[in-house]
Parts: C-alpha cells; sequence; structure tokens
C-alpha cells in the first residue's frame, strides 16, 4: 500500500465509529523473546479493515480504564510511524474528542 493510499484510509475513517474486538486487554502481558510488553490501555483491532502490511487494522483505546472484549468507538487520532508501514489507529468514546 502506498503512502497516498495510506492517507485515502485515514482520511476516510478518521471521525467515524468503528468496532473493535479486543485482543490485548488492560493488563494483558506480551512476552517476545526476552522482551516482556505491559499493556496499560486496550488494544485490538477493527474487523474487515486491512492495514498496509495485510493485517486488520490495530488501534489503541483511550478512555476506557477497564478491560474490555469489544468496544465501539470514534477514530480520533492516527499513528504514523516513520519506521512501519502499519499505522495504529487511536479510538475513544463517541463524541469525547470531537
Amino acid at each position: 500500500m502506498t503512502l497516498e493510499e495510506r492517507k485515502e484510509l485515514v482520511d476516510f475513517y478518521l471521525g467515524k465509529v468503528v468496532d473493535i474486538k479486543i485482543d490485548r486487554p488492560i493488563g494483558y502481558i506480551h512476552k517476545k523473546g526476552e522482551k516482556t510488553l505491559h499493556y496499560e490501555i486496550n488494544y485490538g483491532y477493527i474487523e474487515g479493515v486491512i492495514a498496509p502490511d495485510g493485517e486488520e487494522q490495530d488501534a489503541y483505546i483511550l478512555g476506557v480504564n477497564e478491560p474490555v472484549k469489544e468496544f465501539v468507538g470514534q477514530v480520533i487520532a492516527i499513528i504514523r510511524r516513520s519506521d512501519d508501514i502499519e499505522d495504529k489507529w487511536v479510538v475513544a468514546p463517541e463524541n469525547v474528542f470531537f
């Protein structure tokens, strides 16, 4: 996916309401080799939205301070990483930040 296509995807979804499946809830501990990641926020993916890496789009959930399995919220920001083709989306309860 080109940078232009990434921008178009972001432009389309920014401000939209999405349904997220949480696969790493608050408190989740992820071991990767010798590293251990402790999730301080809910983290999941948006089913059916394919990210530039070919996987479903990842999302961080803000404004929810307890572990959840699913979440419906508004895309409020996009984290574009210069060292990776995959963006991370930031989602919050509807109409909190817009």
